[in-house]
């Protein structure tokens, strides 16, 4: 049993072999979810246990074999779906399952705060995802942490740590963390997610040669299975467009949400109106004017 999956030279099998390090670390995160709410007695909807399970699946799917091993050693297509499980999934399900005072709670570690504070405006978000997004899926960087456990456990946690800021001005649990308006968080995963990605993206699929030696010199699965080139062309692909179902869909939740909400508001507000009396001025609701009598007739009773 190893620690964490690795690129190895042998030939691939699709005998299951599990890592600890994985297990270790799943387990790991169940146990403090668990004695957090125990603990702190804190509440939690089945929504967001529901929604934190679903992440740590994903989590463990990304890291665990077979597509962990996949992605390691043998095709770059595995490896662009590892970082798309990492930050497109495992990561905002694992947000959307924390509730608000849980995430408060590790706040209050010195400069946490102020530090979560920077790093979720949209702008400092949009740049740094991006950034790590090239910076990981350099060729220098894939060669020379792939060869390694520690590095592959570095890599893989980078990933799911920027999926986590990618998601933070959009469902952070704590709201004063979000982006402003519906409007600003729709321009930036537009901007950071579905846009500025595909230009890495188109030169990974079109490059004339293999650029991973992580790849191009693996064992292949097959005879009959993608070649080095091919199988990053379909890894470049997967990054330029892969993404762009999950993050228009989450865009238009969002729209449909807003439009709802506004509908709602504007609804209300005209009950409102509708139920509040008229009044003279004086803040008193007029009497209806009564009949003046012509001069000489008898008052009226």
């Amino acid at each position: 049993m190893r620690w964490w999956c690795v690129a190895v030279d042998e030939p691939w099998s699709w005998a299951p072999r599990p890592y600890f390090g994985v297990w270790a670390m799943c387990l790991a995160i169940v146990g403090w979810y668990a004695v957090s709410i125990k603990r702190h007695g804190g509440s939690v909807s089945r929504k967001q246990v529901v929604w934190f399970a679903l992440g740590l699946l994903f989590l463990w799917m990304a890291s665990d074999w077979p597509v962990g091993s996949l992605g390691a050693g043998y095709l770059a297509s595995i490896h662009m779906l590892q970082y798309m499980l990492y930050t497109l999934a495992a990561a905002p399900l694992l947000m959307l399952g924390t509730p608000d005072w849980m995430f408060e709670r590790l706040l209050r570690r010195r400069f946490a705060e102020h530090s979560v504070e920077v790093l979720s405006r949209p702008v400092v978000a949009g740049i740094l995802f991006n950034i790590v997004l090239v910076a990981t899926h350099a060729p220098v960087t894939v060669d020379s942490l792939r060869t390694t456990q520690v590095g592959n456990f570095v890599l893989d946690m980078i990933w799911l740590a920027s999926g986590f800021l990618l998601w933070l001005p959009v469902i952070s649990p704590a709201k004063r963390f979000r982006a402003s308006s519906a409007g600003a968080r729709i321009v930036y995963l537009f901007l950071a997610a579905a846009l500025i990605p595909m230009i890495p993206g188109g030169f990974v699929a079109f490059s004339p040669q293999p650029l991973y030696a992580t790849y191009e010199l693996a064992p292949r699965l097959s005879i009959d299975g993608p070649s080095a080139l091919g199988d990053q062309q379909m890894a470049g692909v997967l990054m330029k467009v892969g993404n762009v179902p999950i993050i228009w869909a989450v865009m238009a939740v969002i729209w449909f949400r807003w439009y709802d909400n506004e509908q709602r508001r504007s609804r209300d507000e005209r009950l409102a109106r509708q139920r509040t009396p008229l009044t003279d001025g004086s803040g008193r609701r007029p009497t209806p004017d009564r009949a003046v009598p012509p001069a000489g007739a008898a008052p009226l009773r």
